[in-house]
Formats: C-alpha cells, structure tokens, sequence
C-alpha cells in the first residue's frame, strides 16, 4: 500500500467479474503492473503505477459475487471517528468499521448525494 498523507486517496479498488480485460485494459492504458495477491481469502490482483514504489490500488475478482464497480479510499487517522463525522454531514455506512487481523481499519460509506467510497487507516507503527 503506497504511503499517503492523512485526508488524501491513498487506495482505489475495482471489482470486476472480468479481470483479464480489466488488467489488459487499465495495463495498455496506464502501463499499470498486476500482481496476484496470494496473502488473503480474496482473489486480488494488486496495482502498480509506473515509477511508483508499490502498489496503490487493486483489482478484486468478483466471481459474479457482486456488480462491477470502482472505489476509491481515502487514508484517514481513526476510521471509526470520521464514519460518525460522515453520518453527521449526511453520509451512510454502507460497510461498517472493520479491522483486519493485520490491523487494517476499513469502513465504506456514502456522501449526501449518494456517491460510494472508502476510508481506512493503516496498521499501527
């Protein structure tokens, strides 16, 4: 995961039932690298711009499990404190606060107008 300051996107992810014409396309357009992610359940390719140190998105292979989709992740310092924020300005979670056991915390959410992304925070130091 590429290193990011706190309030910007420092993650985006694309859901996808078909993955090898996602990667061929995002790959002739951007130059974009794919690597299979082998470290968790999911069927994740993780995503590396050109010149860029490490990967900074993914692409999820959905299995027809869900709709294709795009998101975006913005880093932020507590996860759980910017879901109340986001509730308090209008916004929805759509997927709750959620730690991984590598100590990731991921939440989705709506803004006011209906529009789906994501905030995590990184693991502690």
């Amino acid at each position: 995961m590429a290193d990011a300051p706190f309030n910007s996107v420092g993650w985006f992810e694309i859901g996808t039932g078909r993955p090898a014409e996602t990667e061929r396309f995002y790959g002739e357009l951007f130059d974009w690298t794919f690597k299979i992610d082998e470290s968790g359940e999911l069927k994740y390719h993780e995503v590396t711009a050109p010149g860029a140190d490490g990967p900074s998105g993914g692409i999820r292979v959905s299995d027809g499990h869900h709709p294709d989709y795009a998101i975006f992740y913005v880093v932020v310092r507590d996860v759980a404190e910017t879901v109340a924020r986001a509730e308090e300005l209008g916004g929805k979670v759509v997927v709750p606060p959620t730690t991984t056991p590598a100590g990731l915390t991921v939440a989705q959410l709506q803004d006011s107008a209906g529009h789906h992304f994501g905030v995590f925070s990184p693991p502690a130091a």
